[in-house]
């Protein structure tokens, strides 16, 4: 069987560095950081103070106010990514066959800020009164629920569901709408990932952890993957769609075409339920196997957007990880972490880092990995390699590689090089 070519014909994004696809490219590329104090809750109490927030936000410039007081925000961001996906891409909604675009976005949490005020009225009243539920609750709560509130808006009837693998579940989620698209189950499939899970039990949770950064004094310099000072990362918020799309019907619709998507690759860690490897195996495979997905070799790709959240153990691996897969071609890629800007996005983190990659093949320039001092390295990271740090750098992207890992060891990889006939 010949399989179909996918490429990338819409995008939409709602971000801690804006609110769209556009807004957040050009901040990446000016090196922006999107951290500052928490104002969804009061956090005195909470060793850490500060997250990457969207900022901004009215549901009701994409939806019916009433409807979006049903959802909770991490389906509120996802509608509005699909939305501005959709008319990115200038799809006829008229005239589209909907039985064969799909919808299937990654959710790490879901509805956590629904979770925490259902059950936190109970705890308080309903053990007196008995429990007052809302009707909304479990549709308001589960991670699938905004794959399903965006077909629905829009009658699509292709494939619909949601992949949960942590901080992978975005990459999942866009490797299996790759694949259902090639294999010629669908012509189109909006595909990404969201999350909105700054709130209290999100916080104390990764903080019981040790996960979280605690610069509280200096927010927009705590995400700082791969340098020596680094102590946690930094929890995002929001939202990316990234519309995929079978080639020949995106030309015959004469669709713009950001790029080609060519490779994915999956695997596990098996090692701990939080850690990474330590000498990055996971890590190693699944990037092995995505070039191999691609019929690509290391010498093939420019650029890659890692993983890299901020914590000790992670960016060792990953590093490690790269020099094992690339050798010596390691040293002329790019690489860089987008999390020191925006921070981690959890399930939505793939999505955002994708549009990220995508951007990088389309416009031939590579965006940083900022707060990296000078004199701040690790001597267990080998600085040769270049971590563009602090300034985007203009250089020929003919594919980018992009790696989110999940805890409990779920690692998802994708490709996406030029387009050409």
């Amino acid at each position: 069987m010949e399989l179909k070519r996918v490429v990338v014909t819409g995008l939409g994004a709602i971000t801690p560095l804006g609110n769209s696809a556009e807004e957040t490219w050009q901040n990446m590329l000016n090196g922006v950081s999107g951290a500052g104090p928490i104002t969804h809750f009061d956090t005195s109490q909470f060793k850490t103070q500060f997250a990457c927030e969207v900022k901004g936000f009215d549901a009701a410039n994409y939806m019916d106010r009433k409807e979006a007081r049903k959802m909770d925000l991490f389906t509120q961001y996802a509608i509005a990514s699909a939305k501005m996906a959709v008319e990115d891409s200038h799809i006829d909604l008229e005239t589209i066959d909907k039985n064969n675009i799909g919808v299937i976005f990654g959710v790490g949490i879901g509805g956590l800020h629904t979770f925490e005020e259902e059950a936190g009225a109970y705890a308080v009243t309903g053990k007196e009164i008995g429990p007052k539920y809302s009707p909304f609750f479990i549709p308001k709560m589960i991670t699938d629920i905004a794959s399903g509130h965006i077909s629905i808006m829009y009658g699509f009837h292709g494939p619909n569901y949601t992949t949960t693998s942590a901080c992978a579940s975005s990459t999942h989620a866009i490797a299996d709408a790759f694949n259902l698209i090639r294999l010629g189950k669908a012509t189109m499939i909006l595909s990404g990932g969201s999350e909105a899970g700054i709130w209290p039990a999100g916080v104390g949770g990764f903080n019981a952890m040790k996960a979280l950064s605690t610069r509280n004094d200096e927010p927009t310099k705590a995400s700082r993957p791969f340098s020596a000072s680094r102590d946690g990362f930094v929890m995002g918020e929001g939202a990316g769609c990234i519309i995929l799309e079978e080639l020949e019907h995106a030309k015959a619709r004469g669709a713009k075409i950001y790029a080609e998507m060519i490779g994915e690759g999956m695997s596990a860690d098996a090692h701990h339920i939080t850690a990474s490897h330590p000498e990055g195996l996971g890590a190693k495979l699944v990037m092995e196997r995505a070039l191999e997905d691609a019929k690509m070799l290391p010498e093939d790709i420019d650029y890659i957007n890692v993983h890299g959240t901020s914590t000790h153990v992670g960016d060792i691996s990953e590093a490690k990880a790269i020099k094992d897969v690339f050798g010596q071609h390691a040293y002329d890629l790019n690489i860089s972490s987008t999390k020191s800007m925006t921070g981690h996005l959890l399930g939505a983190a793939g999505a955002v880092e994708a549009l990220a990659s995508i951007m990088a093949v389309n416009q031939d320039v590579v965006p940083p990995t900022i707060n990296h001092e000078e004199n701040d390295n690790d001597e267990e990271i080998d600085y040769k390699l270049n971590f563009t740090f602090n300034k985007a750098q203009k250089r020929t992207v003919r594919a980018a590689l992009s790696n989110t890992f999940g805890f409990g060891g779920h690692n998802a990889c994708v490709i996406f090089k030029k387009y050409t006939e």
